[in-house]
């Protein structure tokens, strides 16, 4: 017999919210039980927490996540209790191809998004995603030991994969070149995820992986979905996830959440 769920892992865009950015009655509801019942639910998302604000108030009150991609985790008051950065000659170095590229660039530092300058990608992460509005800085090399950087990311839609490519290949070791969602090649400290990032939760809480169900749809859920004893992938989730999933759910405009939550948490 499988281990009792005692925590609820949520990815956000694509996942428990719907394309509108609503929550569903449903997913709502089956959150709400599941708190009634002691499980503890986290959110754990590639954005900030800032982002989830309309979240918290959709489901009457706040959450601990796993937040920036794994790279600051934050109990439900907003303390911050791990956070990871990017070493300085990484982000060095990922600046410095980003400004020879032309790419539009922007940068996490912890509960800020600060850009060199105004453009499209950074405007997106506040109109689309509900990021707070990203600050516009100046030049990042020009005051690089002023920022702590947790993630890096550049855009290039009309070369995403072959500029992804030779990302990997300068990060090297150095760092995790990942995608989220369209538009956004993401470079993060190496070996974190949000994988990496709900496990340190655990390990505070002192939670089995077995004890887990964590419900995704993109690459960046892949080692949180590996890591749960019940990972689950999203109706609309990438063919990658789906294929390691133990159970395949709902849509996210259909309340695949909720239905996830009824048949593995739910007593």
């Amino acid at each position: 017999m499988s281990p009792r769920i005692q925590l609820i892992a949520l990815d956000l865009d694509g996942t428990l919210l719907c394309d509108d950015g609503s929550i569903s009655a449903r997913n709502v509801q089956a959150i709400q039980t599941a708190v009634s019942q002691n499980i503890h639910v986290i959110l754990a998302t590639g954005k900030t927490r800032a982002s989830a604000h309309g979240v918290f108030t959709q489901l009457g009150h706040e959450l601990p996540g796993v937040f920036t991609q794994g790279l600051v985790i934050q109990q439900a008051d907003g303390t911050v209790c791990h956070e990871t950065v990017l070493d300085r000659e990484t982000a060095v170095r990922a600046i410095t191809f980003a400004v020879q590229q032309q790419l539009p660039h922007l940068a996490y530092c912890g509960q800020r998004i600060v850009t060199p300058e105004d453009h499209a990608y950074s405007r997106l992460l506040y109109e689309k995603y509900h990021e707070p509005a990203p600050e516009i800085i100046g030049p990042f090399l020009e005051q690089i030991d002023d920022l702590h950087i947790n993630k890096f990311l550049v855009s290039d839609e009309t070369h995403n994969d072959a500029t992804r490519s030779r990302l990997t290949d300068l990060m090297g070791e150095h760092a995790t070149v990942t995608q989220a969602v369209p538009g956004y090649i993401e470079m993060l400290p190496p070996g974190t995820s949000k994988g990496k990032g709900v496990q340190l939760l655990l390990d505070d809480w002192g939670i089995p992986p077995t004890a887990v169900l964590a419900v995704g749809d993109g690459e960046n859920d892949l080692d949180m979905v590996r890591l749960a004893g019940v990972g689950v992938a999203m109706g609309n989730a990438i063919p990658a996830l789906k294929t390691i999933a133990d159970y395949v759910t709902a849509d996210n405009n259909h309340s695949g959440v909720a239905e996830a939550i009824e048949r593995f948490a739910l007593t």
